[in-house]
């Protein structure tokens, strides 16, 4: 089966939307840029018909929307203040990162004590967000 350019580009562009959408792990619209980037290729490649120039143009266009979308995302944590309690999904190693489940997601996790690990399937309270990343201690620290 061959498939013409705009077809691969259409495919392409399709399943990184709907990837935006339907993953739980928060994308932060870079797979939407590059599936949007992708499915306006898809018009370009009917122009110009030089596979190595449409991934450039799909290149840049993903990556200038990228940009674009970052004015969409939150700068503050004001928005992760309104629930302040998760539920580890795999252990939070001394030091290092895990995975927590907080408003729906799942994110990247650190404990705010380096020296502390936190074991999967604990509840944690949520300090602050650095980036993508949340701060987070064990639930039972407030009963100290």
């Amino acid at each position: 089966m061959n498939l013409l350019p705009i077809q691969i580009w259409l495919i392409i562009g399709i399943a990184l939307c709907v990837l935006e959408l339907l993953v739980p792990l928060p994308t932060f619209l870079i797979a939407g840029a590059m599936g949007v980037a992708a499915l306006l290729v898809a018009a370009v490649s009917l122009i110009l018909p030089i596979p190595a120039l449409q991934i450039v143009v799909w290149m840049l266009l993903a990556g200038s929307l990228a940009i674009a979308s970052r004015r969409f995302i939150p700068k503050d944590s004001n928005q992760l203040k309104e629930s302040s309690e998760g539920i580890t999904i795999t252990e939070i190693p001394a030091g290092a990162t895990g995975r927590v489940k907080y408003e729906g997601g799942s994110w990247k996790a650190k404990c705010d004590h380096p020296q502390t690990a936190i074991a999967a399937h604990q509840k944690v309270i949520v300090l602050r967000r650095q980036g993508t990343t949340l701060i987070v201690v064990p639930e039972n620290w407030l009963n100290h």
